[in-house]
């Protein structure tokens, strides 16, 4: 089964997978420090190898095959190089009557305030109801990370704690 892709007016979205080692490496190289690290949980350096994402994406896919998670990489429109403008994941998937799933994202330090991340939510939380059947997604974000909170106000979540 072939896995997802969704095109945004200006994003192309596909699931973590093999082939995308370089550019994830490249996009945590260029925007961990400074930029990501103060609204991310701490991470190692292997994160910016591609030696890391060549063993992991395939456990990736596998896991949107199995249903336990949905890991988006929003990719800039080329036939060039792929370059990655963020990301944004579906995890802790649960099944039967609750249906839920985490979600979190993040987005390259030069396309922040663009509106990319909006559009690339807009359709992955579309797809997380229409196809992957859920009926809660749930955001958490620290809150003075202010421009995640508007973000999620304009989409329609809902504070809660």
């Amino acid at each position: 089964m072939p896995l997802p892709e969704i095109a945004t007016p200006r994003l192309r979205l596909v699931i973590a997978q093999p082939g995308l080692e370089e550019a994830l490496a490249r996009f945590f190289r260029e925007n961990f420090v400074g930029h990501l690290d103060r609204w991310s949980p701490p991470m190692g350096g292997e994160r910016f190898e591609a030696a890391w994402w060549k063993e992991r994406l395939p456990a990736f896919a596998g896991e949107y095959e199995a249903g336990t998670a949905a890991r988006w990489v929003l990719l800039a429109p080329g036939d060039g190089a792929p370059e990655v403008v963020g990301t944004n994941n579906f995890t802790q998937i649960a099944r039967g009557a609750f249906r839920a799933c985490v979600m979190g994202y993040q987005v390259a330090r030069r396309h922040e305030g663009k509106g990319l991340m909006f559009e690339a939510l807009t359709a992955t939380v579309d797809h997380a109801f229409r196809q992957l059947r859920l009926h809660r997604v749930m955001a958490n974000y620290r809150p003075e990370n202010v421009r995640s909170g508007r973000l999620l106000a304009r989409l329609g979540f809902a504070r809660e704690g």
